[in-house]
């Protein structure tokens, strides 16, 4: 039997209100237009054959990135088990565009999910060795620090994830 990893990555995000879309690669430049407000702010994506539409600024600005709407950033990998992307922290800004912007788009390929945290330290080995950070995004943030469960208290209030396939 083989295990549906993506499926279960699906399940795990909508469990966390966290909108999630299929996307062949073909289609998701287009799809990604579709999805953000502008102003939108970006980093470059390292899919073949995926780029950031036009009404996305790449290398933004702090004033751009203070106004952007929506922030759209890949993601290196996902963890099917917690509905996480791990967004790399780059000198192109990956994660204060992730981070700033009421709403994040995070792109990652079908083939980047991984079925548990097990399978995701293996892909952190790299990251860590060469002393880069990694951002674990699960959905909106959340503190019950002063009593009740509060969401979207910093970072983005909306979440959606892009799921390129046939890369």
């Amino acid at each position: 039997m083989t295990i549906d990893t993506v499926g279960r990555f699906e399940r795990a995000l909508e469990s966390l209100e966290v909108g999630i879309e299929r996307v062949p690669a073909a289609d998701a430049t287009e799809r990604i237009a579709a999805a953000i407000d502008d102003p939108a702010v970006g980093v470059p994506l390292p899919f073949d054959g995926v780029s950031q539409p036009d009404a996305v600024t790449t290398a933004p600005t702090a004033g751009e990135l203070e106004r952007a709407r929506t922030g759209v950033t890949p993601a290196q990998f996902g963890i099917a088990e917690y509905g996480t992307v791990a967004i790399r922290s780059t000198a192109a800004g990956n994660e204060p565009v992730s981070l700033y912007p009421d709403y994040h788009v995070a792109i990652v390929a079908a083939s980047d999910v991984v079925p548990d945290l097990g399978a995701g330290f293996d892909r952190l080995e790299k990251h860590f060795a060469d002393r880069e950070s990694i951002v674990f995004a699960t959905g909106r943030s959340a503190t019950a620090d002063m009593g009740d469960l509060v969401h979207g208290v910093h970072g983005p209030g909306t979440v959606s994830v892009m799921v390129v396939e046939d890369r």
